[in-house]
């Protein structure tokens, strides 16, 4: 663990912030307090749980409360939410003033979330917080930017959009920029975003960047926006949670769902989060785990926002146990009460792996994360056990026991398959409708000018 300035000389001079930062030979017993945390917020975090700081929130929020920009980079769990949410709100109390912050994260899920943490630890100040992401009704947004609230937190291409495109609106105001999972911002293309956005912002702000992971285009983006970084590490570049237990089992392709339906029976009662590669395959293993009995849900990119949120609901409240996604549930998504993360399919980069294994063992919990190992996944394996430092242990499980199940399974398969094509089905027709009707539309639109046009032809001859 190391807590240090972006250089030795900028640390020595700031020598009175070194002296107030609070030193750790009883560091797991400050309260938030003790790291000067005002009294309204310290009641607000302990009516929600949060019992103490954590790691990243101790060594952080000083240096933030100091009035430094901050680069922060920590296990996925560990609390980095709280760590920025914490300092803003209280900069806010002291001077408040409406679009008092922004924060951008790489998915709407993640910005939802962020959004109810900000509002659950400002309730006791009147602290007002608004989401602005895409695939939701840009007028309905409008409407909640003209209220003026005190935090927004948006993904980067619908922020673009509301800059360009709503009267009235802009960040002349700010006074802190957030960017979390800054990695995986600029993994999705919101680079030439994210630039824009910078250009038309207040120069004289505080920039907070956080993430798991660290790469090379956070570096170029951190010398474009940071002044004078703390640079606060509590954790290697890639690491996992110490109390998570990392298994893998190692078959055949073929066997891939009798595997996981296997899995899935002897985890009974447990949530677990299964995370495949694709939108279509995310579907056909949550119709395949329904048709055997087992509650699970879907979530991925292709379905709309009201869907999103619907699932991640269900799947919180415990109405549903097993939520199948892909990675689009795998950053920053903070669901406590997740038992096991399950790499049906092993992403192709490791530090998605971090991600995805990080939504279990979370705030000092313990956790499972099972990756499937067919033959054509042995290297994906032999990668991430390089990059986390430790080689996985097999799960245990008869092998013979488990191929038992096959023969439900290859009906429930085909049942899957079937329910599948007809839902695809629907939505080939369902596209074919809107784009006839889309042309009906426009062929009445061009009539009804030609009859416009002619009237008034008519009517000038007269």
């Amino acid at each position: 663990m190391s807590s240090n300035s972006s250089s030795e000389g900028e640390r020595e001079s700031q020598s009175g912030s070194v002296d107030n930062k609070p030193q750790t030979a009883d560091a797991e017993q400050l309260s938030f307090r003790d790291i000067g945390v005002m009294e309204q917020l310290c009641e607000a975090c302990e009516k929600i749980g949060y019992k103490a700081p954590t790691e990243i929130q101790r060594e952080s929020i000083p240096w933030s409360l100091q009035g430094r920009d901050i680069i922060g980079l920590a296990q996925t769990g560990s609390g980095k939410t709280a760590a920025f949410a914490l300092p803003i709100l209280q900069a806010l109390w002291n001077n408040p003033s409406p679009l008092f912050a922004c924060v951008m994260a790489p998915t709407r899920e993640l910005a939802y979330q962020i959004s109810e943490t900000f509002e659950a630890l400002g309730a006791g100040i009147g602290a007002k917080s608004a989401v602005i992401v895409g695939g939701m009704d840009m007028i309905s947004q409008q409407i909640a930017l003209s209220k003026k609230p005190h935090i927004l937190v948006c993904t980067p291409g619908r922020l673009q959009d509301h800059l360009e495109n709503t009267k009235g609106f802009s960040l002349r105001t700010l006074k802190y920029l957030v960017m979390d999972e800054a990695d995986r911002l600029l993994d999705m293309d919101f680079g030439p975003k994210i630039d824009m956005i910078l250009k038309v912002i207040p120069r004289e702000r505080n920039t907070f960047l956080f993430s798991a992971t660290m790469t090379t285009k956070v570096a170029k983006l951190q010398r474009a926006s940071l002044t004078n970084p703390v640079k606060v590490e509590v954790s290697t570049k890639y690491s996992t949670a110490d109390k998570l237990l990392q298994y893998y089992m190692f078959f055949p392709f073929k066997h891939k769902d009798c595997y996981l339906v296997w899995l899935m029976n002897e985890m009974a009662g447990h949530s677990a989060i299964v995370f495949a590669r694709t939108c279509n395959e995310v579907l056909r293993i949550g119709l395949l785990l329904r048709s055997l009995g087992i509650e699970a849900i879907p979530l991925h990119g292709q379905l709309s926002m009201d869907k999103r949120l619907g699932a991640l609901n269900k799947f919180k409240s415990g109405a549903r146990k097993v939520l199948v996604a892909t990675d689009v549930a795998s950053r920053g998504l903070d669901i406590p009460t997740v038992d096991l993360v399950v790499n049906f399919d092993i992403p192709t980069f490791s530090k998605d792996y971090i991600h995805r294994v990080g939504r279990t063992a979370r705030a000092g919990r313990s956790g499972k994360a099972v990756s499937f190992v067919t033959q054509y996944d042995v290297e994906l394996l032999q990668r991430i056990e390089q990059v986390i430092g430790k080689k996985l242990d097999e799960f245990p499980g008869e092998k013979d026991a488990i191929l038992l199940l096959q023969e439900r399974v290859n009906e429930a398969q085909r049942l899957a398959m079937l329910e599948l094509k007809d839902i695809q089905a629907k939505q080939k027709n369902g596209k074919k409708r809107a784009r006839d009707e889309r042309g009906d539309k426009q062929m009445s639109l061009s009539e009804a000018k030609k009859i416009s046009r002619g009237n008034k032809k008519g009517g000038s001859r007269r």
